[in-house]
């Protein structure tokens, strides 16, 4: 009879919370929040307040001069203009590359002809459960950008050790950003591969 391995149910179990009951206490246009009781693993109970989220893609656009495309938008929670690379959240039912495409042309112009998936990240572990898929395109088209009503934002470009060096200063500190600018240099340098794919 073959020995059992290990899963990691089986080996984090002593770390797993088990909801024991959830209340919606918050709806509105784009937070959902919700408070759970849950089942610590020592048996007692404890509450978890946390925002449920439709998930999001960020693109990180590659221009053929070797810079990416970048973007300045005032983000209200933080009273300040921030550095992103582009990014948005998924509608219902939405293809994760098919919100990739829509934002990558809403918000910048751009079309890509070839379209990369790198990964994803879950940027507010303590809080929400949302994952952002990140996406690189290259083969850019410039075009008009379709922003939705109350959308204003900068487009502009910038190299790798330009987002480095305002990364260091402390100017480009979004985190799904930072995330992608890692992607871009492990990628650049050729210890992570991309599976590029065409367009039509």
């Amino acid at each position: 009879m073959p020995s059992h391995t290990p899963t990691p149910a089986d080996t984090d179990a002593h770390l797993v919370e088990h909801r024991v009951s959830t209340e919606q206490v918050y709806q509105g246009n784009f937070l959902d929040i919700r408070r759970d009781t849950v089942r610590l693993p020592d048996g007692r109970h404890a509450t978890r307040e946390w925002v449920l989220h439709p998930g999001a893609v960020m693109i990180v656009p590659l221009l053929d001069d070797g810079r990416v495309v970048i973007e300045r938008q005032f983000r209200y929670p933080m009273g300040r203009v921030m550095i992103e690379f582009p990014a948005g959240k998924l509608d219902p039912g939405e293809p994760a590359m098919a919100c990739a495409i829509r934002e990558l042309v809403e918000e910048t112009g751009y079309t890509a002809a070839e379209w990369a998936r790198a990964g994803i990240l879950h940027n507010a572990i303590a809080y929400s459960n949302e994952g952002i898929e990140v996406w690189f395109a290259r083969g850019l088209t410039a075009g008009t950008r379709r922003l939705d009503e109350g959308e204003f934002l900068e487009v502009g470009a910038a190299t790798t050790d330009e987002l480095l060096e305002q990364s260091r200063r402390g100017d480009l500190t979004d985190a799904k950003t930072l995330t992608g600018l890692l992607w871009l240099q492990n990628w650049q340098s050729g210890r992570w591969e991309l599976d590029w794919h065409r367009v039509p």
